[in-house]
């Protein structure tokens, strides 16, 4: 059965709030904002994959602070998945070696810590 655990859901944070993030079945994240700092090392290790709603900060913020943590311990790259203009603005704002290193380049192009996949609105996929 699938599981689903929502790791903050609010706008901002202080107290308990912590702004959106869901883990789905241990792997799959969607949106990663500042619940994903809840999570142990063996939790952060398993996540394969994360879907972006949108660009704004209070969704992507763990981001690059999830994948500098696990980089060089896991084998595999983590995939985001998100829209042609939101992965674009990844790309340009945030993973672009003067706001954060560009982590779809390191350690080396053939196997990077972080791959980008478009999807479309309405797209259905399979993961596995």
């Amino acid at each position: 059965m699938t599981q689903l655990k929502v790791l903050g859901c609010s706008g901002g944070i202080g107290g308990d709030c912590r702004t959106t993030s869901l883990l789905l079945d241990q792997d799959v994240l969607i949106d990663a904002g500042s619940g994903v700092g809840d999570l142990s090392m063996e939790e952060l290790l398993k996540i394969s994959h994360i879907f972006v709603t949108h660009s704004h900060l209070d969704h992507i913020a763990f981001i690059p602070l999830l994948i500098d943590t696990v980089m060089g311990i896991r084998t595999e790259p983590i995939t985001v998945y998100a829209t042609r203009e939101t992965l674009a603005i990844l790309k340009e704002h945030i993973f672009n070696w003067k706001i954060w290193p560009d982590f779809n380049a390191i350690p080396n192009l053939d196997m990077p810590f972080l791959r980008y996949q478009e999807i479309m609105l309405g797209q259905k996929m399979v993961l596995g």
